[in-house]
């Protein structure tokens, strides 16, 4: 019987495990960690019994993932809720502009700006299942859909700032640069506007939703897929050496691959896994409050993500302070309320607030206050409803998970050069370019997220590689 050992459990190893083991091959996965899941764990890190997610909070795109529908997810456990706002993008003076899975409660709201909203997104939203289809494989692909994905990509390779001068005010700009945010990268750099026109779109046609029970249900849900299928979890098992397995799925970065497996790669693969570069940092911090957030906007009260940073021009001077090693004054801060949706996370009157501010790569210092400070910008009196606190500086997320190098949770700087490049130009960048040995992390495509497309797309690979 072929063998397979997939190295880590994030849901893109959970994935091509899963993947492996549906078409009959022996698949181990091995976990350095004591429990699965890399970026979907969760656990109580401020006051007993109130849950918080360690990394991804809100997931997007799980719903539109091609893989994930192909499974019956809601059988293993896996169960979806939504918040009555999915994202809320606070402005000074309590302004915000709201996105709701409705396009048109979105428009409505957007108010002169809602017009070129709706002709931006409603196309998208309509195709998203295709477009998602093209989007979520590798660059070099012949499309089934070439029409959407040419007129997506042409808008796509545009900087964030540019798609928002169809605006003209602060809340409609403001929540499209929330979004774009996303990829930790100038809003004023080529492909930054892709996150946004695929969060928005996304939003709108599946929501902004959480797991029930925290983000490490979605592991435990494919990890009860493996297992029906006879697959096997070994926690605990750091791999140093190359494992013997027919096939080696890599669920790392490229530099652990190098470490494990570089003797056997050819240069051309080696060379441009070594000129991988890691992207800015984050700084998380998990906050137990006594009640809700004292948010000055009433839509930010029932939001499940809000994005802090003020104006697009704000948001701007701030990531490119990062961009080039600075810690800004007024970070760009992701703040979500889980407990809005999944009220099964708080502790009678006390809720888990999950927060992260962007940072410059590997920086040592302490962000907690910056954070406090963005929050009690748009919401005074936050400061005064906090219980407990637990901080994640990038050294301690590197700890927690190696493959967040220097606290980078995108497995790779989002410039354009890397989006295509990811990790390197070809039509099977999964293949390290040695017989049963793929990278399947989020640095091959389609990137960071929680979807499972790489794990599922590097599988799929070996598995043409063995017929």
């Amino acid at each position: 019987m072929t063998s397979a050992v997939v190295v880590g459990s994030g849901p893109n190893g959970l994935a091509a495990a899963v993947v492996l083991a549906r078409a009959g091959i022996d698949v181990t996965v091995l976990e350095a960690a004591q429990g699965i899941g890399g970026g979907t764990r969760s656990s109580e890190l401020t006051i007993p019994g109130l849950l918080h997610d360690e990394c991804s909070a809100t997931h997007p795109t799980a719903l539109a993932s091609p893989f994930f529908q192909s499974l019956d997810l809601g059988r293993h456990g896996l169960e979806w809720l939504w918040p009555q706002i999915d994202a809320a993008h606070p402005l000074d003076g309590g302004r915000a502009g709201l996105l709701f899975t409705d396009l048109e409660r979105t428009v409505e709201g957007l108010g002169i700006d809602g017009k070129a909203w709706r002709n931006l997104y409603e196309p998208l939203a309509a195709n998203i299942d295709d477009l998602i289809g093209e989007l979520f494989r590798p660059i070099l692909h012949v499309p089934g859909h070439p029409f959407q994905l040419a007129s997506f990509g042409m808008r796509a390779l545009q900087p964030a700032s540019w798609i928002a001068r169809r605006w003209q005010t602060d809340e409609a700009r403001g929540l499209f640069a929330g979004m774009a945010s996303h990829a930790i990268h100038p809003l004023d750099r080529p492909t930054t506007g892709g996150l946004g026109l695929m969060f928005g779109a996304v939003g709108h046609a599946y929501g902004w939703p959480v797991a029930r029970g925290g983000s490490i249900a979605i592991a435990n849900a494919l990890a009860s897929v493996l297992a029906e299928r006879g697959g096997r979890i070994e926690t605990g098992h750091e791999v140093t050496e190359l494992p013997q397995a027919d096939i080696v799925m890599f669920d790392t970065s490229p530099g652990a691959v190098l470490r494990i497996a570089g003797h056997r790669l050819p240069g051309r693969v080696t060379r441009p896994l070594r000129r991988w570069r890691s992207g800015p940092g984050i700084v998380k911090v998990d906050f137990a409050i006594d009640g809700d957030i004292p948010w000055d906007n009433e839509g930010c009260r029932r939001a499940g993500t809000v994005h802090l940073g003020g104006t697009l021009e704000q948001i701007q001077v701030a990531e490119k302070e990062v961009h080039a090693g600075r810690m800004p004054e007024r970070p760009f801060v992701l703040v979500c309320q889980q407990y809005l949706a999944d009220p099964g996370r708080s502790v009678g009157t006390v809720n888990p607030i999950w927060s992260y501010a962007h940072v410059p790569n590997a920086y040592a210092g302490d962000a907690t206050e910056a954070v406090i400070r963005q929050i009690e910008r748009f919401a005074p009196g936050f400061r005064d409803r906090i219980v407990a606190t637990s901080v994640r500086t990038p050294a301690e997320l590197e700890a927690h998970n190696a493959n967040y190098i220097g606290g980078d949770i995108a497995g790779g700087a989002n410039d354009a050069w890397q989006i295509v490049m990811r990790p390197r130009f070809s039509p099977n960048p999964y293949s390290l370019g040695a017989k049963g040995l793929y990278l399947c992390s989020a640095s091959t495509p389609p990137g960071g997220g929680v979807h499972g497309m790489g794990g599922a797309n590097a599988a799929a690979a070996a598995l043409r590689d063995l017929a």
